[in-house]
């Protein structure tokens, strides 16, 4: 069974008398442990594509299936529930809480989930180790540089063992060197964690880090390569 299947998905965004396709019958899999690069220009659907796969947005047609669960018959619980648990999110932007340290942002989803504090910490502490930034977890985002709050940002998506990591534009904000580091630290946990990573890029050399680019173009699927 894949881990994720789309099946003729679209969507369409309703902008005054005028109807925008995002997204046109766009079937795929993904199976566990792949490592997957989604590329296409401005408007092409990428975006749209990965916020259905991340459970941030239900299709207008069409079905979604994660680990077979037929995503678009889950409540709003569920759908929290599901991001909380089998989602880790990256994004370009960090996203980190600024007054927070970095093991009070790591920790959040697991205070979310209700999880008792030592074993918070525990947990907290384990993503941060295994991110490499074991001595910063007192530090708050504004004394960490751009890496390493990205670094915060991957243990946080990794702290509640999400067997999937969705990246949008993870190394956009970062320089080219910091960038290599980031992509290494997702190709080591992709292979030493069995972790599946979908990463949305538009550069080719981020795209490069992984095993299969899938490119997009006005809301369809153009290209589907895997590395041999």
């Amino acid at each position: 069974m894949a881990l994720i299947e789309a099946k003729g998905i679209s969507k369409t965004y309703r902008l005054g008398d005028i109807d925008l396709k995002a997204l046109c019958e766009v079937s795929l899999t993904i199976d566990k442990g792949e490592f997957v690069a989604i590329m296409g220009p401005s408007g092409s659907g990428k975006s749209t594509f990965m916020n259905i796969l991340g459970c941030l947005d239900k299709p207008t047609g069409g079905k979604y299936l994660l680990e077979g669960t037929d995503v678009g018959k889950l409540d709003r619980d569920e759908l929290a529930g599901i991001r909380n648990k089998k989602i880790g999110f990256v994004f370009q932007g960090f996203n980190l809480l600024p007054r927070t340290s970095a093991f009070e942002n790591v920790e959040l989803p697991l205070l979310y989930d209700g999880i008792p504090a030592k074993e918070r910490s525990h947990k907290a502490m384990a993503a941060i180790k295994s991110v490499g930034l074991e001595g910063r977890e007192s530090h708050h985002p504004n004394q960490l540089s751009g890496g390493q709050q990205q670094r915060v940002a991957v243990a946080r998506a990794l702290v509640n063992n999400a067997p999937i990591i969705l990246a949008d534009e993870p190394t956009g904000n970062l320089d080219t060197k910091t960038s290599a580091e980031i992509m290494e630290l997702f190709v080591r946990l992709n292979i030493e964690s069995k972790i599946t990573i979908i990463l949305v890029t538009h550069e080719r050399d981020i795209a490069a880090y992984s095993r299969r680019v899938i490119r997009f173009l006005d809301g369809c699927i153009v290209s589907d390569e895997r590395k041999v």
